[in-house]
This record gives C-alpha cells, sequence and structure tokens, in this order.
C-alpha cells in the first residue's frame, strides 16, 4: 500500500510538474528522490510509473512505498532505455548536478515522446545581488548549499536554458517561472522578467 503522506504535493514546482502530465501516461522520473511526485502520479494520475535514482536511501524509500524504482546514475544510465519507451520523462531539480547536461536532455528526448525538466534559475535577481554586493556564491532556500559542498554543478539561468534548447532542436510547448511564493509566471511572454524574477522554473519539452 502507498504511504498517504507522499500522495499530497506541497510543493509548487511538483504541483506544476504533476499537472503537465496526461492520466494514463507511461513515465520515468529520473532523480526520484523519496519518491514523493511518482507517488502522486501513480495515485492521483493512475500513471505506469518508474523511477530511476542515485541514492540507496531515495530507492529504499521509494521501494518501501511500493514504487517501480531502480537504483542508477543518469550521467550515464540513461543511454540503456529503448527510444520513445515513455511518454514523459521527468528531470526535476536534477539538471544542474549532471556532469553532462546537454547529453541529458538528448537523452531524455530519445527515451520519452515529451520530457518535463525543472530547475532552480541563477539568473535570479538576489542571485546577481549576492554575487554584485557581496561577492560570494548564493545561499538560499532554491540553493541551499555552501559552494564547497553543493552537489549543483552546471548552474544556468533560464535564457541560458532556452538557448540550449534552441542549439538542440528541441520545442519548448510551456515554460513557467516561479518566484519564492510559489507564483508563476509565463517565460516566453516575458523573459526578461522571468528570468530576473524566477527562483526556478520549469519546462514541458518536446522534439521539432
Amino acid at each position: 500500500m502507498m504511504r498517504e503522506h507522499n500522495r499530497m504535493l506541497t510543493r509548487v514546482d511538483l504541483q506544476l510538474v504533476a499537472g503537465m502530465i496526461d492520466p494514463g501516461s507511461r513515465v520515468l522520473d529520473v532523480g526520484s528522490g523519496d519518491g514523493t511526485l511518482l507517488d502522486h502520479l501513480v495515485n492521483e494520475k493512475k500513471v505506469d510509473g518508474r523511477g530511476l535514482e542515485i541514492s540507496t536511501a531515495g530507492v529504499n524509500a521509494c521501494v518501501s512505498a511500493g514504487l517501480s524504482v531502480i537504483q542508477g546514475n543518469a550521467d550515464t544510465d540513461l543511454a540503456a532505455y529503448p527510444d520513445q519507451a515513455f511518454d514523459y520523462v521527468i528531470l526535476s531539480q536534477t539538471l544542474q548536478t549532471m556532469h553532462a547536461p546537454r547529453e541529458a536532455l538528448t537523452q531524455l528526448l530519445r527515451i520519452g515522446r515529451r520530457a518535463i525538466v525543472s530547475f532552480p534559475n541563477f539568473g535570479h535577481w538576489r542571485v546577481r545581488l549576492n554575487l554584485l554586493v557581496r561577492g560570494r556564491m548564493p545561499y538560499n532556500e532554491t540553493l541551499p548549499h555552501e559552494w564547497y559542498d553543493t552537489p549543483n554543478i552546471h548552474l544556468c539561468t533560464i535564457r541560458d536554458f532556452i538557448v540550449l534548447c534552441d542549439e538542440l532542436g528541441i520545442t519548448i510547448e510551456r515554460s513557467i517561472a516561479l518566484d519564492a511564493a510559489g507564483n508563476q509566471r509565463r517565460i516566453r511572454t516575458g523573459l526578461f522578467m522571468a528570468n530576473l524574477l524566477g527562483e526556478q522554473a520549469v519546462f514541458l519539452l518536446r522534439r521539432h
């Protein structure tokens, strides 16, 4: 039986991700964590859900909840999945931790018909101000690590990500920026303000 507390999504970014997925879809959640999102999708949207998670603790939590999650490294193991095996592949708050994010995006859209990617926005005004005034790397709720122990190795801005999608021939179907209060702002209709005010971003992607 699934754990009851995992069925409610309290994080706005995960609610937004879940809202982009059609009921009954085939879903791969890359970087499943403790299975909060995948649990919700399996129970509330009746998806055929699978997960890939690098940490032993995360895999154990997912398996204990009855979720189909295996241990693996997204940097190397995505290549083992067959083409178009899923309707959606989710990469939530994980892109910035990967050694080869460009290759990861290519793999996501090889494996799935669509990909949903979210990440912290390094172009947020507080991050810029921290660097300009204090001369220090940012430390906040979205980036809760010091520079010397952060898992984030490829931080980017919303604008950087859009440029990469254009280079790879990826179509952006939806793009939403979220501020600290969870307020949503469409990115494509106001890129400058979204890049300045958004603490994190969520993108729905597909191949041309």
